[in-house]
């Protein structure tokens, strides 16, 4: 898989040896998937974690239930579950997020291996886990399993899931038919990792027969992302490019599109993307664009927002001949932030993780606008 996060890398920067397996190995034993789970099953039955449930909430499960079978279409088709799955596994970002938030324990979930704290967790994931008595280290917690190269095709299969959340994901026809083999499959709808996070929250709400939940998780985590935003009044109108930007690689210059949720939520926080990213990647289903560190100074916006692997990196770029002629960086309105973490909650944006960044994005967001304010003048 592409990471989302950097264009051009692998799923997790770094990551590849982590895993001790590869790719390669894992794809050639998923097809053996049938056995491990008949294998797993009997060992496993005893643990699952499932849907949080108490018996004042007996009503609640009984009309989560009936709202199955129920039918999701996406990318790759349709995906059909027939009862209320009691086993979830997540893969990519994002997911497992959406499902904790939705009171829903996976008996699976990836590691952050990028962004992650030492439990291989975020601190937003933490709190989740911790509120439904599930946190990393007691009985009730998930499974981690690493991605660090691609689908973990043979552990998502020892965990007897009974369905598989990808609503956010880069997952190939070749992962979905695999991972088909394990249990059905909740794919993205239509773009590798262009799933909005509100999309993301209807989908896995249907899958998990908590329609009514993820409509009212959608509508107070956008309330809470409004009240936080109505601080920062100098952000209405201001436009902005969202990129990466490393004068050390060759490859410069990336510049997000529509497509990327990291553009999408500065836009609907009533920022706009600027003309020139508009113009320059219309009709395009990626979610970035490479762009020539030799034009970099046609890349015109109020506001110009980056990860940074470090703090030098952000005088390197002010520095460098033809990145510090972006006209944003010229007026110091530049947001550099080397915080990996903070960088994955924007990037993979959750009902969690949102408005876990919201008190330390936006006073960033709002320096650099009042920044390319002073230089309007």
């Amino acid at each position: 898989m592409t990471s989302p996060l950097f264009p051009g890398r692998s799923a997790v920067p770094g990551g590849s040896a982590a895993a001790g397996t590869t790719r390669r190995s894992l794809l050639k034993t998923a097809g053996k998937a049938t056995a491990v789970l008949a294998a797993a099953a009997l060992s496993l039955t005893a643990c699952s974690t499932g849907p949080a449930s108490t018996a004042s909430e007996a009503s609640t499960t009984s009309s989560a239930s009936a709202q199955f079978p129920v039918t999701l279409k996406h990318v790759f088709g349709e995906t059909t579950i027939k009862e209320q799955p009691k086993r979830v596994v997540t893969v990519s970002w994002v997911n497992d997020d959406v499902a904790l938030a939705l009171g829903v324990v996976p008996v699976g979930v990836p590691k952050n291996e990028w962004g992650g704290n030492a439990k291989g967790s975020t601190p937003w994931k933490d709190a989740a886990l911790e509120k439904l008595g599930a946190g990393f280290g007691s009985d009730k917690a998930p499974a981690q399993f690493s991605e660090a190269d691609g689908i973990n095709f043979t552990e998502i299969a020892k965990l007897n899931p009974d369905v598989i959340l990808g609503a956010y994901s880069g997952l190939t026809e070749e992962d979905y038919k695999k991972l088909s083999e394990i249990a059905p499959v909740v794919a993205h709808p239509e773009l590798a990792y262009g799933t909005s996070w509100q999309d993301s929250t209807s989908i896995i709400g249907k899958a998990l027969g908590k329609e009514a939940e993820a409509t009212k998780l959608i509508a107070d985590t956008e309330a809470t992302i409004k009240d936080k935003v109505s601080a920062y009044p100098q952000l209405a109108g201001k436009s902005y490019i969202y990129g990466n930007l490393e004068p050390a690689k060759s490859d410069g210059v990336n510049v997000y599109t529509a497509n990327d949720n990291r553009p999408r939520f500065l836009s609907e926080i009533g920022m706009k993307l600027a003309p020139v990213v508009e113009e320059n990647s219309k009709g395009s289903k990626e979610f970035f664009i490479p762009w020539s560190a030799e034009k970099a100074n046609e890349l015109e916006s109020d506001i110009f927002v980056t990860w940074v692997p470090d703090a030098k990196t952000t005088e390197s770029i002010k520095a460098d001949p033809l990145l510090g002629q972006i006209p944003a960086i010229k007026n110091g309105a530049m947001v550099a932030d080397s915080d990996n973490t903070l960088t994955l909650s924007i990037s993979a944006s959750s009902p969690l993780s949102l408005p876990w960044s919201l008190d330390t994005f936006l006073p960033q967001l709002a320096s650099a606008a009042d920044k390319a304010t002073a230089a309007a003048k």
